[in-house]
């Protein structure tokens, strides 16, 4: 299969795990892309990745600093992976998809859901693949613990409880502004835990939340606790979830809560519960999340093990990133496409529009777009209205 060629937008952070999910495919003796260019804002970062993938890829991508120059100058180009802060998904996405190229995308898919909205208008519009970066459950232990739901495991499901209790007083970037980031920890990283709510459970119908931020000054130095900055997003978020085929749920991420701090993330059925990082328990047995992947990786047919983790490739990125590669060359589908990545979003974003009524909101008016209270100020201000 002749190999498709790649580039990317968005060399900092998150982009140097790309790379090395790159570099376990290349391994693995999966070459099926070749990076031919990188482009940032920063050329030196460019440049930097440009090195990193030739020293396993062997051929050097072109470093750029402007994506307009990169895709005139790169006419065999096919696709792009977009590795840049949440405020810029937009106007990256839908400028490449215009030009024509195939889209795998950090998440969240956008800034607000009428940004998303755009970039998958454009993907249709323009007939392109759109995926979205969700790769949490593609890990062994989620498509484990997916499979001992489906088997009836746990018997009819009941409750979800999702709590991450922590303290965090440095400055993590532009992460903690609103303008850059669209919220805080509750979108970021939820947008993980909602595809895994949406996976593991079913659609989200309605919800209430309370959005607090705690602490508003964070410390550049996170040693010493100097060098103080006011940040603009949320530090704590508390939903009660309703799921549309009656699961509850119970949705807390604080990282202002000082002294002793923890985990508790469990799904409960009739017969039992699986807690991550522990196992699966009902009334009669306990299983340790090992043995639970290893029945579930016994259980697959060779294809099946092949599909979903390539010549024994675990890494969770390095699958998605050959999924989209397939996909691009018309060997399958994405499994988490644009669609799927608005409808993680909307959970997120309902638990902020919420927080700003005080009052439940269905998660159909957020997909809808007709709650955008929380998200006015970032439509408007990079000019979505």
């Amino acid at each position: 299969m002749e190999r498709v060629k790649t580039a990317f937008v968005g060399c900092g952070g998150i982009a140097g795990a790309h790379v090395r999910g790159l570099k376990i495919l290349w391994d693995a003796g999966i070459k099926t892309f070749e990076v031919i260019a990188t482009c940032d804002v920063d050329l030196q970062r460019a440049i930097n990745m440009s090195q990193d993938i030739a020293a396993f890829q062997g051929a050097k991508p072109r470093a750029y600093a402007d994506l307009e120059e990169m895709l005139a100058r790169e006419p065999e180009l096919e696709a792009v992976d977009i590795c840049a802060l949440h405020r810029i998904h937009h106007n990256l996405a839908i400028t490449c998809l215009n030009a024509g190229k195939h889209v795998t995308i950090e998440k969240p898919l956008g800034l607000t859901m009428r940004a998303g909205r755009a970039i998958i208008d454009a993907a249709q519009q323009n007939g392109r693949i759109l995926q979205v970066a969700e790769n949490y459950r593609r890990a062994p232990s989620e498509r484990a613990i997916n499979w001992a739901i489906r088997n009836g495991r746990i018997g009819r499901l009941r409750m979800l409880y999702w709590i991450d209790v922590s303290e965090r007083l440095w400055h993590w970037g532009w992460r903690d502004h609103k303008d850059q980031a669209g919220g805080g920890w509750t979108l970021d990283g939820g947008v993980h835990f909602a595809d895994l709510f949406r996976y593991h459970i079913g659609e989200v119908e309605e919800l209430y939340a309370i959005s607090k931020t705690y602490n508003p000054i964070r410390f550049k130095d996170r040693e010493r606790l100097q060098d103080p900055v006011e940040i603009t997003v949320e530090d704590t978020t508390m939903a009660t979830i309703k799921f549309a085929n009656g699961v509850t749920g119970t949705w807390v991420a604080t990282n202002s809560a000082p002294g002793k701090g923890g985990n508790f993330r469990a799904i409960y059925g009739d017969k039992g519960c699986i807690r991550w990082n522990e196992g699966l328990f009902t009334r009669d047995e306990n299983i340790p999340i090992e043995q639970l992947e290893k029945e579930f990786m016994d259980s697959l047919s060779e294809q099946e093990r092949e599909r979903l983790f390539p010549r024994g490739v675990t890494d969770t990125i390095a699958t998605e990133l050959k999924e989209f590669c397939d996909a691009v060359r018309g060997k399958g589908t994405v499994e988490i496409t644009g669609l799927e990545g608005f409808k993680d979003e909307a959970i997120c974003m309902a638990v902020y529009e919420s927080a700003w009524l005080d009052a439940p909101v269905r998660i159909e008016d957020i997909e809808g777009l007709k709650i955008e209270n929380y998200q006015a100020e970032l439509n408007e201000d990079v000019r979505l209205m």
